[in-house]
């Protein structure tokens, strides 16, 4: 998936009998950033919620990602970061098609050399607590979306849309 070209606008467009979501940036104006190599990026999402602990995050994409994104719940927190360029490239080793994090990355220029697609909220030189603290596999709501392991996530510079079925 990751090699088909899209637009967000046009699979909108293109589909509007399918139950497609559109995540809405917060009220309090936080808007999703792109800071991967890969500047449109989709695939099957895996989800983990996790506070501050980086944990299930680095476990994961140490994992075979092969046509996925892994989505992550992080409480918006503006404290530390979930993901920087050591687990970012155990995903690129990994396969994986992206990295979408309700929070914060940081290593930003590194991030810009690999070839992952990678929406956050912000950056931060602080680096997350390991406690082996997250949940794997549970429904997630942010954006005003609703986001399910097994849902389809398609990004790009315009946004990002949530499928309950593979559309590219």
């Amino acid at each position: 998936m990751s090699t088909v070209p899209f637009v967000t606008c046009d699979l909108l467009d293109d589909n509007p009998e399918k139950d497609l979501q559109v995540v809405i940036p917060s009220m309090d104006g936080k808007f999703f950033q792109s800071y991967g190599a890969r500047k449109t990026f989709g695939g099957q999402v895996v989800t983990v919620k996790c506070f501050e602990d980086n944990s299930r995050v680095k476990e994961l994409l140490a994992t075979d990602g092969t046509g996925k994104v892994l989505v992550v719940d992080g409480g918006a927190s503006m404290r530390c970061a979930l993901m920087g360029d050591l687990i970012a490239e155990s995903a690129v080793k990994n396969n994986w098609n992206g990295v979408v994090i309700y929070g914060c990355v940081r290593d930003v220029d590194a991030l810009a050399t690999l070839d992952l697609g990678v929406h956050a909220l912000a950056a931060i030189p602080q680096k997350s607590n390991r406690k082996g603290i997250g949940e794997v596999d549970i429904n997630l709501y942010f954006g005003g979306v609703t986001i399910q392991s097994g849902d389809f996530i398609y990004a790009d510079n315009n946004g990002i849309v949530i499928a309950k079925e593979k559309l590219v």
